[in-house]
């Protein structure tokens, strides 16, 4: 049993997104920068547009003024994961303490320096290049809606320094008023909320503005050599830098390690005054529920209320396009959540409605790597936790690519590759299995089984 319906969702719940654009809330750069239609040289040529390719042509440009960056992007800057996010900003760089003690328990300690000391300086970058994102370091909330998940133990969280708030029954809903809410855990310690699609414009804009050039609605369709080539140009770079996300990689060894999982978000129209007061979540933190099918939820500048997660859709073969990017079904699972979390919203309109493709690796955090004989870098797999760790994963792929020595290069995190995905059909046979195992333990109390037991041994299994 969950506190979630068992019954269908209503007309009443479909109603409420009927009329919601189908596109993100967030608002990307009003100009686009010209397609490439020529063949130009480069020191450093990043392929992707999204958070990743943008720390990583803005750092390469900052840290060397004289090296040429070129930065090529299929669609427009923020296109895919990165203007698709909900705006989670999460100093983490193993999606939590537990999933990295499963994978990385001997350098644990690195790994949650190096992650705050990314988000310290995340901060201090927004400032050094005047970014307004909305940034605010509320802190991250975990609610607790059912009995098992009371006994979430938060003393990992503090023996890593974090600065922990353990909310009872009475005191969550205080914080934040839901019915559904048995407590809360407050983490104040290297996590907020931004706006992803004002931090891609200006990623983009600090980038133009130290001589990267940037070219838009170019998608690089193969490196051949020093060559990266494209519908009608090409690029003879020194150094390739690939931040690709969930598309499919130029390089045919990545496809093995990522796939692409498909996630749904709805925006509300924004509160009014009552509304607002009704909700209390005066300290506006970052929401995510206990659960392994888990919803995140948070409020925008604007004070509307955007709600997302629970169902992550996986396709046979891992297509990507913006026929995928609505799932009526997943719709109506959040509308009715939505109002079974706040009641006291019935009648709130949504918006805007999306979706979008993660991708997915099977230790739930960046990974990296070289190619063609140390001219090319990659960084992919951020699982949904790319909004602050691709800063972190664009610095150590530039590192890598230009041999430079460092604490985290000589991490295993970043020397080691995840478990490779099985090809099809397995692959999605094995998702569809997991995805169906892990909403199985949801409803039995926590309880994993076999399939997750055997996962968890792996050293493959996921706590959210």
């Amino acid at each position: 049993m969950t506190v979630w319906p068992e019954t269908p969702p209503t007309a009443a719940h479909r109603a409420a997104y009927a009329d919601a654009e189908p596109r993100p809330f967030w608002a990307l750069a009003d100009d686009v920068s010209p397609a490439l239609r020529e063949s130009i040289e480069a020191d450093l040529c990043v392929v992707g547009g999204g958070f990743t390719g943008l720390w990583a042509a803005l750092h390469a440009k900052a840290g060397d003024p004289g090296r040429e960056v070129v930065l090529l992007e299929a669609e427009t800057i923020g296109f895919g994961a990165s203007g698709r996010n909900g705006g989670f900003c999460i100093a983490s760089l193993t999606h939590g303490i537990e999933n990295g003690l499963a994978r990385f328990a001997n350098e644990m300690d690195a790994l949650e320096r190096l992650g705050r000391e990314n988000f310290d300086g995340l901060a201090g970058d927004l400032a050094r290049h005047a970014i307004e994102c909305d940034f605010e370091p509320t802190g991250e909330l975990t609610v607790l809606l059912e009995p098992y998940q009371e006994a979430w133990d938060d003393k990992l969280l503090r023996r890593y320094g974090h600065d922990v708030v353990r909310l009872d029954g009475e005191a969550m809903r205080a914080e934040v008023h839901s019915p559904t809410y048995r407590g809360g855990i407050w983490d104040r310690t290297g996590a907020g909320i931004l706006d992803p699609g004002k931090l891609c414009a200006g990623l983009r804009e600090a980038a133009l503005r130290l001589g990267v050039r940037v070219f838009e609605h170019t998608a690089a369709t193969s490196i051949d050599g020093d060559v990266v080539l494209t519908p009608s140009g090409r690029v003879r770079a020194r150094r390739t830098l690939l931040a690709t996300s969930a598309y499919p990689p130029l390089l045919r060894s990545l496809k093995h390690f990522v796939v692409p999982v498909y996630d749904y978000v709805l925006v509300s129209e924004p509160l009014s005054a009552a509304q607002r007061e009704s909700i209390g979540w005066v300290n506006r933190q970052g929401i995510g529920d206990g659960a392994n099918q888990f919803h995140y939820y948070r409020l925008t500048a604007d004070d509307r209320v955007l709600f997302g997660g629970y169902d992550a859709v996986y396709r046979y073969g891992g297509p990507v396009g913006p026929r995928w990017d609505e799932h009526d079904a997943t719709f109506a699972t959040l509308s009715q959540h939505f109002f079974t979390t706040f009641p006291q919203l019935e009648g709130l309109r949504f918006t805007h409605r999306w979706g979008g493709a993660i991708d997915t690796c099977s230790r739930f955090s960046v990974f990296f790597g070289l190619a063609h004989g140390g001219r090319t870098a990659y960084a992919l797999g951020y699982t949904g936790l790319g909004v602050a760790s691709a800063r972190f994963g664009a610095r150590v792929a530039l590192d890598l690519l230009d041999g430079r020595d460092t604490e985290a290069t000589r991490l295993r995190y970043v020397r080691s590759k995840p478990v490779p995905f099985p090809p099809e059909p397995l692959r999605w046979g094995v998702v569809q299995l997991t995805r169906n195992r892990l909403a199985a333990a949801d409803r039995r109390e926590g309880r994993r089984g076999l399939w997750l037991g055997l996962l968890d041994r792996l050293g493959l299994g996921f706590d959210s």
